[in-house]
């Protein structure tokens, strides 16, 4: 039975959302981040239109390093690029995949912050960046040698 993540009554738990969203890259990449930022997940529902529905939260510390939106055959990470990130991320911009420097510079900023919405649907380049991203939310980055 699939699951519907809309159905606010019903809280799918984390392996329902691997088998909806059918893409063994998300259970890779929950791994890493769970591994290697030592971050808990969290499935919660949200009302946002943005993405109303269910996602999952990996915080550490009661910081939010990043929030997944399920998808069918993909998933979309939401990373916070913060006013405490913003001149680490610009100065490793360059560093990146084309496909996130472009959407970093579309992103329209708000409060200090960019909400990146970064659709994950291989191990790749733009895999590694979120998970770059995360290290830099986390505050563990080591940047590229200049």
């Amino acid at each position: 039975m699939a699951i519907d993540l809309q159905d606010k009554e019903y809280c799918p738990a984390l392996e329902e959302m691997g088998e909806y969203i059918r893409n063994d890259v998300f259970g890779k990449f929950c791994c890493a981040v769970k591994d290697t930022y030592k971050a808990k997940e969290t499935i919660e529902f949200s009302s946002c239109s943005w993405e109303r529905g269910w996602n999952i939260k990996f915080k550490k510390s009661g910081k939010t390093l990043c929030t997944i939106y399920p998808k069918e055959a993909c998933f979309t990470v939401l990373v916070v690029v913060g006013k405490g990130e913003k001149e680490l991320v610009e100065a490793e911009l360059s560093h990146f995949s084309q496909t996130v420097q472009e959407l970093y510079r579309q992103t329209k900023e708000g409060n200090g912050q960019k909400w990146l919405m970064i659709p994950v649907e291989d191990v790749d380049s733009v895999y590694e960046d979120v998970l770059r991203l995360i290290e830099i939310r986390r505050g563990i980055y080591h940047p590229f040698p200049s």
